[in-house]
């Protein structure tokens, strides 16, 4: 019989029930799943597959909703908003191809965690589980559990309550993980809020940017346009090309040389040059734009939750004429709230991260700062535009909060996720949940010249402007202040906290016309705080 026959026959079979029609078992993806946090106070989706045109109900919290398959299989439906409830309760879906229950879900506020390394570090990757740790305050933390209402899931893995028990039980499975990041996070918000805590983690290490980005996003964003086109005006693709043959050349012949004398040669080959906008891995290879975000951040879309918290920096975009955080991340948040189909808010860790010092040293969040030492030779003119390449310009992307790090501990892994963690939890109950904490240190807000002074003014004061002493009281004063005149050569300023301002002036500059904090970042030298403990941003005014 020829195969064409054999098809008709199998389908005149089904049509008048010789056979029995294959049925899709209802499937769900692994986000929805037993020990699930619902976001609490939003439409809830609920989606998967069954079969073609097949009438889906769901069941939870006394609701029961139905809709119908399309013609793939594919459905999703709405729950409507929910309060907080940390009582177990069973979903049921059901169909005509099958039924799932998914026991023990609860409802509460919802966080998405990515990013790079710090995002990901585990307990236990950093120590061996029952040595000394690195990091005390998460391991008293997590030995201080179990927290039955604070649960993490990692892409590709399985909601898991956050223990000591799920810690050993899990130990070295990356997508069984839990973070010390987001784990310190989320318990920050379950001690204030008093509601259940559910956080997705969708990070790799080792990563930039451009990877965590739809490529279609770089191609729409009008900033990433416009900042492309300057950058083509001045790319000579020849040039580029010739320099890399010439680099694969001169690989190729020490790998021949080395082949000759018996031995191995381990030195990496040169990639190829990625063209203006497209992304390249740390070792300068081609590497798909938006790879990891279609891994590792698609699947949990559209789960319903409250914000993101971003710690990524180390690694930059990766993409090829656009070096500046500020542009790619732009356009990362706005790409992701589109695809999600929520204007959520995004928090997103300072870098680089620690280097600057600490007001009290002894408060566990900020124990691994730094002390402050003494100015340095006077800054030059160009190292006040370096606030423009900074972090923060990622602000001026609407419902944007930075972390501020400068005073958590230095280093590509700062050792205290805590100090991480529960700085994070407080911006976020302070900006997104509106609880009376200040989030911020003191945000430049404007200044006025008078005469040979210049007087500012900042947002974020909270409890009242400070600066921290060195020890034994030295330096003793406000410094990282820097002032310049026409000429555009900054010196040091002398500065004097008065209230609610800062008043600055120099002996060197009589008619000022700018002036700068703390340009470069993250340093030592640069002192001043608000009475919340919370160091005062970076910034300057010249042009």
């Amino acid at each position: 019989m020829k195969m064409r026959s054999v098809r008709a026959w199998v389908f005149l079979a089904v049509l008048n029930g010789l056979l029995p029609m294959v049925s899709a078992a209802i499937e769900l993806p692994l986000v929805l799943s037993s020990h699930m946090v619902l976001q609490r106070d939003r439409p809830v989706p609920i989606w998967g597959t069954g079969d073609a045109n097949e009438r889906i109900t769901v069941e939870f919290a006394g609701q029961k909703k139905e809709t119908q398959a399309d013609a793939s299989g594919k459905w999703k439906l709405l729950l409507d908003p929910m309060s907080a409830s940390a009582e177990p309760r069973t979903m049921l879906i059901s169909g005509a191809s099958g039924k799932k229950e998914i026991p023990d879900v609860l409802v509460g506020e919802v966080w998405l965690g990515s990013g790079q390394s710090n995002m990901v570090v585990p307990f236990g990757e950093e120590e061996t589980p029952g040595e000394q740790s690195r990091d005390p305050m998460s391991w008293k933390l997590i030995k201080a559990g179990p927290y039955p209402q604070v649960r993490m899931i990692s892409s590709g893995g399985v909601w898991l309550e956050c223990s000591e028990e799920t810690i050993r039980k899990y130990h070295g499975e990356k997508t069984q993980s839990i973070s010390k990041l987001l784990f310190n996070f989320g318990l920050g918000l379950h001690k204030e809020l008093k509601v259940p805590i559910g956080l997705l983690l969708g990070a790799v290490g080792g990563t930039p940017s451009g990877a965590w980005v739809n490529p279609e996003a770089i191609t729409n964003d009008p900033a990433c346009k416009e900042a492309l086109a300057q950058y083509c005006k001045t790319y000579d693709r020849d040039a580029v090309m010739k320099k890399y043959e010439q680099a694969l050349a001169a690989w190729n012949e020490a790998g021949e040389a080395a082949k000759r004398q018996g031995q191995t040669y381990t030195v990496p080959k040169p990639g190829v040059p990625a063209k203006p906008g497209e992304s390249f891995d740390v070792k300068g290879c081609l590497a798909p734009t938006g790879a990891l975000y279609s891994k590792h951040i698609v699947p949990f879309i559209p789960y319903a939750l409250r914000g993101v918290l971003w710690d990524q920096g180390e690694h930059g975009t990766r993409i090829e004429g656009l070096p500046y955080q500020s542009l790619v991340m732009g356009a990362l948040i706005r790409d992701w709230r589109k695809d999600w189909g929520q204007d959520f808010p995004f928090l997103y860790v300072q870098k680089p991260s620690g280097g600057g010092c600490a007001l009290d040293l002894a408060d566990p969040v900020t124990c691994k700062g730094e002390e402050v030492v003494e100015l340095p030779p006077p800054p030059h003119a160009a190292a006040m535009n370096l606030e423009l390449k900074s972090f923060i310009r990622i602000l001026e992307c609407p419902g944007t909060f930075m972390v501020i790090s400068s005073d958590l501990g230095k280093g590509l892994h700062p050792e205290n996720k805590f100090g991480y963690g529960t700085r994070a939890a407080r911006v976020a109950l302070g900006a997104v949940y509106g609880k009376p904490v200040e989030y911020y240190g003191p945000v430049y807000k404007s200044h006025k010249i008078e005469g040979d002074k210049v007087i500012v003014t900042f947002d974020h004061v909270g409890q009242g402007l400070t600066f921290k002493n060195g020890k034994d009281g030295k330096p003793g004063k406000l410094q990282g202040f820097g002032i310049a005149g026409a000429t555009g050569r900054p010196v040091w300023a002398d500065a004097v906290i008065d209230g609610d301002t800062v008043v600055l002036s120099s002996d060197k500059v009589k008619q000022p016309v700018a002036i700068s904090y703390s340009c470069p970042f993250t340093t030592r030298w640069a002192n001043f705080f608000n009475k919340d403990g919370l160091p005062a941003l970076s910034f300057t005014t010249k042009k």
